[in-house]
């Protein structure tokens, strides 16, 4: 283990409820064309309610979602869902399993308690572009996919990019559009020289947003809040030349959305489910190459495994190819059989199911030459444990099959069952797992040395990099930066530019430790020593305490960075942008989105946490979705262009 210099029962709806009924006053009387008894009783019945769901969530939420489990969204940030994706959580989705404990009253209580109130989407329509600024060109394009490219390297030119490291060290905002009513950004965008094709997660819409001054050329509506980034397919060649290029978005219902980037029409959409019944997300974007699409499927159980009484648990993980013009499916490639009754029960009585897990949470990667796919997967949820999960694996395009497989660290067992200072009856025993939560959500990199000689890189949460040879999995060098954790280490992803690679670290505690190391963290791509280090600390002066939630605890790097010639564009979980030279690590400049914004769409709002595949860049910008409402980060809502001043 590499240690640096040291540095100063999961929303459990089990409800029982009785509905209160209206009090009337004895003496009715006239007042506005109402009689007071009518008001009262109106005014009583709707205290009722909201008391009615204030007392639900107390009961029965709160020991969870008002900090006792730092993975559970925040009440702030639930009141930021819309009664849809509410309801669908608790009948299709990640608390289905709860979820079940509800009749239709109770659930209908509880939603209108938490929802947010509907959000009006008059304001896209006041934000058309005029008819000079509506066109939309596909011959330039800076970012077509989260990674850069087929290989997931994170790392943009100058020409590609349009900057350039001596005019970084100084932006300024060019524009910026907050999305009203929702709680955090997540995703990435295509990025044309003209264009910025942006799926605001959590909302339901993609945006064709003009680069230059931020209006809208035009939305789609998925009809559910989105996902994942935004991914650009290839100009089709061959028996279907001529064909358009089309864009890609997933939602949280496990769908594929195909759309024209031109005009914004819906071509075909696509389930992504693996097994029915089982609640599937898509997390990871696809990779496009040769007409074929490969989406990676993230369904595992790990939420579900909470619940005492859910037969713990269900869900795989794998992969899809599918033809990128029509969606039709063409080969899967699943991380274990589907999981089966194992005979045995846990200590409340309930049956028990496995295998489970190894999702794919990250996008794959692509090795055109050798014509495989390499992918990484999270935990087991259940047991008996697979040598599939916390793992790369090679699959060959063509057919789907296992080429090989390389276990990071086996037998980790990890639900939602494991959390909190008791574990529940879903944990598996200290003795039959490490119980972790080592996941990879970092997609795996392919790089290409200067001597020829290929590496393929993973940032891991047990805080390691694995550097790995694409040809048959053997380790080439690893380093590991503290002890990780299940919301430490490196979480989505790392980057590198031609000669190092860098990782980011969350760490996510009080400060100064002596085995937690936030920061980032630069080592040199053919050896794997270390280049250089950044140890971040708090920053909760000057009213930064009171608009950063917990700046104290979580101030680390969770974003997957970009390269951008030679600048390490890094985000904190405090809202922070960096700058960092790729060759020395000095920081050249430093930026607070966690700060209230006007948006130039003329709605008001605020930044927050940045996480997830937040940074981008392109056209002569960059571009930053500042708000996470996860792990108990700081929600926001407002996509930011930087320019150079």
């Amino acid at each position: 283990m590499m240690k640096w210099a040291n540095r100063p029962a999961a929303f459990a709806l089990l409800l029982l409820f009785t509905v209160y009924q209206p009090v009337q006053s004895q003496a009715p009387t006239q007042e506005n064309g109402q009689t007071t008894s009518q008001t009262t009783t109106q005014a009583v019945t709707q205290t009722s309610a909201d008391n009615a769901g204030e007392q639900l969530f107390a009961q029965h939420c709160a020991a969870c979602h008002e900090g006792g489990d730092p993975r559970a969204p925040s009440l702030a940030s639930l009141n930021t869902m819309s009664a849809d994706d509410l309801r669908f959580a608790l009948t299709g989705g990640v608390m289905s399993a709860q979820g079940q404990s509800l009749n239709e009253s109770q659930l209908a209580i509880l939603v209108e308690h938490l929802a947010r109130d509907p959000v009006s989407d008059n304001w896209i329509a006041a934000n058309r572009c005029s008819d000079e600024r509506m066109a939309i060109s596909l011959d330039k394009v800076s970012l077509a996919s989260p990674g850069g490219g087929l290989e997931f390297g994170r790392q943009l030119s100058a020409s590609q990019s349009g900057l350039q490291k001596s005019n970084l060290s100084a932006l300024e905002v060019a524009w910026s559009i907050v999305f009203p009513g929702i709680g955090g950004l997540r995703s990435s965008p295509v990025i044309t020289e003209d264009t910025l094709f942006y799926p605001a997660a959590s909302s339901t819409h993609v945006f064709a947003i003009d680069v230059a001054s931020g209006c809208i050329k035009w939305s789609y509506d998925a009809g559910t809040s989105l996902r994942g980034s935004a991914v650009l397919g290839e100009t089709v060649s061959g028996e279907q030349a001529n064909k358009q290029a089309l864009l890609y978005v997933t939602d949280e219902r496990a769908r594929l959305h195909a759309i024209n980037p031109i005009d914004g029409e819906p071509v075909w959409v696509r389930s992504g489910v693996l097994d029915d019944g089982m609640h599937t997300r898509l997390t990871g974007a696809p990779v496009v190459f040769e007409s074929r699409l490969y989406l990676p499927v993230s369904a595992s159980g790990v939420q579900r495994g909470a619940l005492d009484t859910h037969e713990c648990c269900d869900g795989r993980g794998g992969v899809i190819a599918l033809d990128a013009m029509s969606g039709e499916e063409i080969w899967r490639y699943v991380t274990m059989p589907p999981a089966d009754y194992t005979g045995e029960r846990n200590p409340a009585g309930t049956r028990l199911r496995g295998p489970s897990g190894a999702p794919v949470w990250a996008s794959p990667s692509l090795d055109t030459e050798r014509r495989q796919l390499y992918i990484t997967t999270g935990e087991n949820t259940s047991l008996p444990a697979t040598d599939t999960s916390n793992a790369f694996i090679a699959l060959d395009i063509d057919s789907g099959e296992v080429v090989w497989q390389f276990q990071a660290v086996a037998n980790d067992v990890w639900n939602m069952a494991c959390t909190g200072r008791e574990y529940g009856a879903n944990c598996p025993t200290e003795s039959d797992s490490i119980r972790k939560d080592w996941d990879f959500g970092s997609a795996p990199a392919l790089v290409t040395l200067a001597s020829g000689e290929q590496r393929l890189l993973a940032g891991q949460k047990s805080g390691h990099l694995w550097a790995l040879n694409p040809a048959n999995g053997e380790i080439l060098w690893q380093q590991r930066v503290g002890d990780g954790g299940a919301l430490g280490g490196n979480h989505w992803g790392i980057a590198h530019d031609g000669e190092r690679v860098f990782l980011p670290i969350s760490d996510p505690g009080p400060y100064p430790s002596t085995d937690r190391f936030p920061g980032v963290y630069a080592f040199d791509l053919m050896s794997g020593e270390p280049v250089w280090s950044y140890s971040a600390s708090p920053a909760c002066e000057s009213g930064r305490q009171r608009r950063v939630d917990n700046c104290d605890t979580r101030f680390g790097f969770s974003a997957m960075p970009l390269v951008v010639d030679e600048v390490v564009v890094a985000g904190a979980v405090d809202g922070r942008l960096y700058l960092f030279d790729s060759e020395n690590g000095s920081v050249l400049g430093v930026y607070d989105t966690a700060v209230p914004f006007q948006g130039d769409n003329g709605i008001p709002g605020h930044g927050g946490s940045l996480d997830a595949h937040t940074i981008s860049a392109g056209s002569g910008m960059i571009f930053v979705g500042s708000g996470y409402n996860r792990f108990s980060q700081r929600e926001g809502n407002v996509l930011i262009a930087y320019r150079p001043r």
